[in-house]
């Protein structure tokens, strides 16, 4: 029989152990380890605490005779007593935020469609997620004041099973929230807050409010199963990135227009500081900054005043380096949800279509980009590491026409990882003056405790898919602790070539069983339910790791996640990466690994490409130019490289013992992979960068804007936009002092640069004039440029033309080149492209347009 109704009981705690219930609630204990201790110890001993299991649920098993042992145990009080104690300082004593600059904004709201917190409140599916839970823990343990802002999907990300011939199957296990470590938010009087969204047709979309403490910040995540829904509203939030086009754009309309209702819900019901910036991790959120402007219109801002209120104090972070991973709606669909029938009435339409358009990227007229929405809505950008803030700049330049990639103004923030969530505890007591036997004994513990969970977790996938126990004796020899243990572990999308390692199979298994030097690799991965392309990936693996050849030297594990995560990464000797470069936008895992001592062996993509240095580990050499053209030769040239490198470097580091038993030119890697890599990948870095670079300046730029000044800037905007056709650049001189012009000169010469510019209706305090140098190549385009600004150098001329003037210094030697630009000026504006508008002379080559150093 099943249940018709479903409900949680919870256990009356006496009131000495009445701390228990906040302790659970904060998923505080997900990284503080004397916690988790703490609600280890309450599970019997005839019982073995679950691998992933969370205090609410340790809590809920609890009998009454079990409590009040524990109620009388005073050693258990002094332990909970301290544990509750040290919880209070850190949710209330000042940190590194509040001893910062003072212009921090009050409050930042963090939108995400996924957040990776524990694996207790599975909301995720990746790293998109892992990055968002990182963030708000180390934005909780630096003090900053954040808002987290998700949804809460009833059936999560799916759980991962493989059939007899290894194919991926996915299961929904319904989550209760009565069993989460979440608290329903309500009104004063006692009934649930709720969130309401029209939808076309008079229907309406209404959400609760769940809280996740997760330190000092609070998550709130939006939850349609509710009654007063019809059930096809119901089910918005069933399943992460599941249902087809109009089932996603509820989503994300809920997620960003919902999320923002929902925050002001909140801070009403609590008294949190109003977020005075809004930050939207990747283009899911996006449709918040509409709901802002439908906000201002209500306060009597027009949607262009409206538009500059809400730009100043949004921050965007794209994760994507292609175009295939936006999120692309049908217009008309968009249109018919967010209309006067929809959930933004009172909007102009044909200016939120706008907001989507994608037209300038070389898009589809009559697709809505979420992307380029939430580019447009934000005066503030960034990729997520160096390399993809570049490939983003690229990506999206034609948003800004009239600028060369370089100057797009998208920065970029290199991701990070937080370390007391992914270290293992052994590790961060290791001291830093231990010995190379230390180091070495202590790596050796990490890997031997992971190959017993492998082994368990084969056993149990082996099980699922219908072996018998008799058949699973061979597993009690799968792996082996003194093994060089290489580990992969990430989603399976085609571009991160989870089969690369197999493109030579038996050169793969010359490697696995050699007689002096094996090699052990352990893989997990999960496949999107509807990508049948990385359904074969997988199975394609697991076929290869079943041949009783190599089984004990290759594993695939099944239903990767945060806990699987928490052992793999510590007990790998190194983490392998080889994605299509640049197509990797950050690629987090290979940091966890190096916060545990961990190689790393990648293609020089992501975060790798900016903070690889041997002493960290291996750069995969990648097949470029004509190569890289042909898939299949690329692949086997970087594959090739792959077993080569393994083979000739990595396997005799690993091998190469002194007289002790010990390989120190691997133990000193490590060392220096622990003691210089590993403060750079911390999630601490990244959200300070985040204040300094992003939040702050975002801050301060919205405080600037009141209402009259958002009024002003729209109409200086208007204005320069109607006026921009008639601005232009005339002659342009380039002499030193004695000639006009210059065919060459000498390093450390100072030419002067005049240019005469037509304004039209503009005046000089609307622009800036600027020379451009720098290297020039045989198209005369120039790179490595710098800017100059030209001063005004007298009155108009006959024709109204301004002069202008200015001094190069010419600095560098080689073929030099120089021309000159007029861009639209405004305290208020974040970056000189922020417009898109530049006026350039009609011709920028030709004689006297280049200057030849010697």
């Amino acid at each position: 029989m099943k249940a018709i109704r479903r409900f949680t009981v919870r256990p009356v705690l006496p009131d000495t152990l009445r701390p228990l219930a906040d302790l659970a609630h904060n998923l505080r204990w997900s990284w503080h380890e004397p916690t988790r201790a703490l609600f280890e110890s309450l599970v019997p001993p005839s019982e073995a605490a679950p691998k992933g299991a969370d205090p609410v649920r340790v809590l809920g098993a609890l009998e009454a005779p079990r409590l009040a042992a524990h109620a009388a145990d005073r050693d258990f009080l002094a332990r909970l007593d301290a544990a509750a104690e040290d919880l209070d300082h850190y949710l209330h004593a000042p940190r590194w935020y509040q001893g910062s600059s003072g212009d921090g904004p009050a409050a930042v709201a963090y939108f995400s469609p996924e957040f990776g917190v524990a694996a207790a409140l599975p909301q995720y599916s990746g790293g998109l997620g892992i990055l968002a839970g990182d963030h708000l823990k180390s934005a909780s343990d630096l003090g900053v004041p954040l808002i987290g802002v998700g949804l809460l999907y009833r059936h999560g990300y799916f759980r991962q099973s493989l059939g007899r011939d290894g194919w991926q199957q996915e299961q929904y296990p319904v989550l209760d929230p009565g069993e989460l470590p979440v608290t329903l938010l309500r009104e004063d009087d006692g009934t649930p807050a709720r969130i309401t969204l029209a939808l076309p047709g008079g229907r309406s979309l209404h959400a609760h409010l769940w809280i996740a403490r997760v330190g000092r910040v609070p998550l709130l995540m939006l939850d349609s199963d509710v009654e007063e829904n019809a059930p096809g509203e119901r089910s918005v939030t069933d399943r992460l990135y599941g249902g087809g086009s109009e089932h996603r754009l509820l989503q994300e309309m809920l997620l960003g227009i919902g999320g923002v209702r929902a925050v002001h819900t909140y801070t009403r019901l609590t008294g949190h500081p109003a977020p005075e910036v809004f930050h939207s991790n990747e283009g899911h959120a996006g449709f918040l900054g509409l709901e802002r402007i439908r906000e201002l219109q209500g306060e009597g801002l027009d949607f262009d005043s409206a538009l500059e209120t809400v730009r100043a104090g949004t921050v965007f972070t794209t994760h994507t380096p292609v175009p295939a991973g936006i999120d692309r709606f049908d217009r008309a669909l968009v249109a018919r949800h967010l209309g006067d029938d929809g959930a933004l009435p009172g909007v102009d339409l044909g200016r939120i279509l706008a907001l989507g358009d994608e037209t300038p990227l070389g898009g589809e007229p009559g697709v809505f980009n979420m992307a380029a929405m939430g580019l447009r809505l934000a005066q503030r950008a960034n990729g997520v590491s160096t390399l993809h803030g570049a490939v983003s700049r690229s990506m999206f330049a034609g948003l800004w026409p009239g600028f060369d990639a370089e100057e797009v103004p998208i920065t970029s923030i290199t991701n990070g990882v937080h370390a007391p969530t992914w270290v293992a505890p052994e590790v961060t007591r290791l001291s830093p003056d231990a010995s190379d036997r230390e180091l070495w004994e202590l790596r050796r513990t990490l890997r031997e405790r992971l190959v017993a969970d492998v082994r368990d977790r084969l056993r149990a996938s082996w099980r699922q898919r219908g072996a018998a126990a008799a058949e699973l004796g061979w597993t009690e020899s799968v792996l082996d602790p003194d093994v060089l243990t290489i580990g992969f572990a990430r989603r399976v999308p085609s571009y991160k070539r989870l089969t690369l390692m197999l493109r030579d199979k038996d050169r793969l298994r010359a490697l696995l069983l050699h007689p002096e030097r094996p090699v052990q690799l352990v893989v997990a991965g999960k496949a999107h339910p509807a990508d049948d392309g990385g359904k074969r990936l997988v199975q394609e693996l697991v076929r290869f790791a079943d041949d009783p050849r190599v089984r004990h030297r290759i594993v695939f594990l099944p239903d990767y996640g945060m806990e699987m995560a928490r052992g793999l990464y510590p007990g790998c000797d190194v983490w392998l990466n080889n994605p299509l470069r640049p197509l990797e936008a950050c690629g987090t895992s290979g940091m966890k690994a190096a916060l545990n001592g961990c190689l790393n062996l990648s293609v020089l993509d992501g975060w790798w490409d900016e903070w690889f240095r041997p002493d960290f580990g291996w750069a995969i050499p990648t097949a470029d130019g004509a190569a890289s053209a042909d898939e299949d030769r690329r692949d086997d040239l970087e594959a090739a490289a792959l077993y080569e490198l393994i083979e000739r470097r990595v396997a005799p580091r690993f091998y190469d013992r002194g007289p002790d038993g010990v390989p120190s030119g691997w133990t000193a890697m490590v060392r220096r992979t622990l003691a210089d890599l590993g403060p750079k990948v911390l999630a601490d870095r990244m959200v300070r960068e985040y204040v300094e670079k992003l939040y702050v300046p975002a801050a301060v730029a919205r405080r600037a804007l009141g209402p009259d000044r958002a009024r002003d800037l729209a109409a200086w905007k208007a204005r320069v936009r109607e006026a921009w056709p008639k601005v232009a650049v005339d002659r342009v001189e380039v002499g030193d002092g004695l000639a006009d012009d210059l065919a060459d000169a000498e390093l450390g010469a100072t030419p002067v640069v005049r240019v005469r510019v037509t304004l039209g209706a503009l005046g000089p305090d609307d622009v800036e004039v600027q020379a451009v140098t720098g290297r020039v190549d045989a198209d005369d385009t120039l790179a490595a440029t710098r800017t100059v600004t030209l001063k005004p150098a007298g009155g108009p001329d006959l024709e109204g033309r301004l002069p202008y003037a200015g001094t190069l210094e010419l600095d560098r030697t080689g073929s030099f080149g120089c021309t000159v630009r007029v861009l639209p000026a405004h305290p208020l504006l974040a970056h000189p492209a922020e417009l898109g508008l530049a006026a350039l002379p009609e011709e920028t080559t030709g004689e006297g347009a280049g200057v030849l150093l010697r």
